[in-house]
């Protein structure tokens, strides 16, 4: 018997694959910094690693070239810092906001 009208349809799924969009890089640096408040060294060495993440991603095409630049300077200043520093750039909120920097490129 061919005919059953509780039958569900099958749906074809298109699922993209999951894309980090700016604010979630940020986060994700963040977090990584402030879990290391206290030891600016290892925050730095987890540092060196997202960036090799983000470099990889930007390759790939999952990274704009303003978003890697942002990420770059925040790394930059980050990576360059002493521990005072470290703790001042970490409490800095417009930091973390996205574009940050941009102004002074210009």
């Amino acid at each position: 018997m061919g005919w059953w009208p509780f039958k569900k349809n099958k749906k074809i799924l298109h699922e993209e694959p999951h894309i980090k969009g700016t604010r979630l890089w940020l986060q994700d640096l963040r977090e990584i910094s402030e879990k290391n408040f206290d030891n600016s060294a290892e925050g730095q060495r987890l540092i060196r690693q997202m960036q090799v993440e983000w470099t990889d991603a930007y390759k790939k095409g999952e990274v704009t070239d303003e978003l890697l630049s942002g990420l770059d300077r925040r790394a930059f200043r980050l990576l360059r810092s002493d521990t005072d520093e470290w703790l001042k750039w970490l409490d800095n909120e417009d930091f973390w906001m996205p574009g940050w920097g941009i102004e002074s490129m210009e």
